[in-house]
């Protein structure tokens, strides 16, 4: 599946091959040269992925991971960290700051895809586009299909999206805000009262295979899915 990626890095070399190689995977790339472009970037939109390289201009690589890591916003976007420090203690430290895995330079374009395919599985599993089922509920993401119990179960585009976050991240309350960011996206603007709209309405859609109590409302925190309820 096709995600958005920030890469920061200064040289322009690298940039080049990189933005060659993942657009030819088939992914969207945007490049910064250094922290600050990178911020400015952050704050109209969040990517689905960070390539973040150690040795940047001004502010390092180690400094704006911490700092991304440090403000709730950024922190479910995962980062991989480019360097060519391949010392123990160096990716201790890259990991310790918060990256989600480390590669040390040089390494193949297909390496990489690899490992931004792996950080999405384990700190973004909505985006890697595979089938996902829970409690004899099952979302196909490349065919756009859900069923129910063996039954198929008709779904609009939002509520589609909308039940994807939530089996890809059961048992954890989430607010409408959170809800907003990671199914609108945050450049987009919904009151937040639309996300009960459509929860409604996903309910409905879950009621004919008897999975709509999945989705239940956490009082004065927003809403969860709970597998092992509904039914």
């Amino acid at each position: 599946m096709a995600v958005n990626i920030l890469l920061v890095e200064d040289e322009p070399g690298i940039q080049e091959l990189l933005k060659f190689n993942l657009t030819q995977a088939g992914h969207r790339i945007t490049v910064t040269g250094d922290a600050e472009q990178a911020l400015q970037f952050l704050r109209h939109g969040l990517p689905d992925v960070i390539l973040l390289d150690w040795m940047l201009p001004g502010m390092s690589g180690i400094d704006l991971c911490r700092r991304l890591r440090s403000d709730e916003r950024y922190q479910p976007v995962p980062i991989i960290m480019l360097t060519a420090r391949g010392e123990e203690r160096d990716k201790v430290l890259g990991l310790d700051t918060g990256a989600d895995d480390y590669i040390t330079k040089p390494f193949s374009p297909r390496e990489l895809v690899s490992r931004i395919k792996a950080v999405l599985r384990r700190r973004a599993p909505q985006m890697t586009g595979e089938p996902v089922e829970i409690d004899g509920l099952r979302l196909d993401p490349a065919s756009h299909r859900v069923q129910g119990g063996g039954q198929p179960l008709e779904l609009g585009p939002t509520e589609f999206r909308l039940l994807h976050f939530f089996m890809t991240h059961p048992e954890r309350v989430h607010s409408r805000t959170q809800l907003l960011d990671q199914v609108w996206g945050d450049d987009v603007f919904v009151e937040e009262r639309t996300v009960d709209v459509h929860i409604r309405r996903l309910r409905l859609a879950l009621e004919p295979s008897g999975h709509a109590g999945l989705i239940q409302t956490v009082r004065g925190a927003g809403y969860r899915f709970s597998a092992g309820v509904g039914r």
